[in-house]
């Protein structure tokens, strides 16, 4: 992937992103310091402003060289993501989830027999694409996040791939999944800490994420292949994840997925914790 953590502390972190650096915020670098302070004054731009209001990029976008870039993410899954700097402080991609979409599309290879695959919060599609092979359900609140990820499937070859795109309550349409009779093979799903759906439905990590694991489970009881949860809630970290999973789908007595943390690593090895994975089969 043609990005690069740079440097990170005092609740920031430093990336390259193609021709970009970005200097965002980063409450896991709160209690670090700077490594390269003389980097941080090669920023192409900054951020101020959090996840959940409306932040300020300075300078503005439209006085960046190039206001938008494109990124190859993996000559392994041949994925290209289109980025753009949001209102939120976001760009189109996470990618400390580049591990995970690696192992997505290893399940989706290993798994002898055609897989439906519900990608829940699903965002610009970097998991969608990943299980490219499957036949897939693509769910996010937001219309503009829907038309990113079809963007990004053109982008990468994979206009014409077998895939469902959704504006949608996640919880919502599980539940009507659940109602219709539908079933998949596979969940994988990143959930924010709070949220609102496309009718102004409140999400909230601790009050809806076991009802909405319950109705995964529901969903994919018949043949499950693989389940793939990841969140960035700050005090979720993987022990409770991993109670969270065993409550919802798998029952107590059931096989406990594989949890651990997220990571970005700077070129000297410095490791960054970027939220927290559960996935299953081990």
């Amino acid at each position: 992937m043609n990005y690069e953590l740079l440097d990170f502390g005092n609740a920031r972190k430093l990336e390259r992103f193609a021709n970009w650096i970005l200097d965002r915020p980063c409450p896991a670098a709160q209690q670090h310091t700077p490594a390269n302070p003389k980097a941080w004054q090669d920023a192409t731009a900054s951020y101020e402003g959090t996840r959940a209001t409306v932040g300020k990029w300075t300078p503005t976008p439209s006085r960046w060289e190039t206001p938008t870039c494109t990124i190859q993410v993996d000559n392994e899954l041949n994925t290209t993501f289109e980025l753009a700097p949001l209102p939120s402080g976001q760009i189109g991609i996470f990618p400390e989830q580049l591990e995970n979409w690696r192992w997505i599309a290893e399940q989706v290879r290993n798994t002898k027999r055609p897989l439906k695959v519900l990608n829940l919060f699903a965002y610009t599609g970097g998991s969608t694409l990943a299980a490219a092979g499957a036949e897939v359900t693509h769910v996010d609140a937001a219309k503009s996040m829907v038309a990113r990820a079809r963007s990004n499937a053109a982008a990468s070859g994979m206009a014409d791939l077998p895939i469902r795109w959704i504006v949608e309550d996640a919880l919502k349409f599980c539940q009507r999944e659940v109602k219709r009779g539908n079933h998949y093979d596979a969940v994988i799903l990143d959930p924010p800490s709070y949220g609102h759906g496309p009718k102004g439905e409140a999400w909230s990590i601790r009050r809806d994420l076991l009802p909405l694991l319950k109705l995964c489970g529901t969903l994919t009881a018949q043949n499950r292949a693989f389940v793939l949860c990841t969140c960035h809630t700050p005090d979720i970290g993987p022990a409770e994840l991993s109670a969270y999973l065993s409550d919802g789908i798998f029952g107590h007595c059931g096989q406990p997925p594989q949890v651990g943390t997220l990571y970005l690593k700077t070129a000297t090895g410095r490791k960054l914790p970027s939220g927290t994975f559960a996935r299953w089969p081990k």
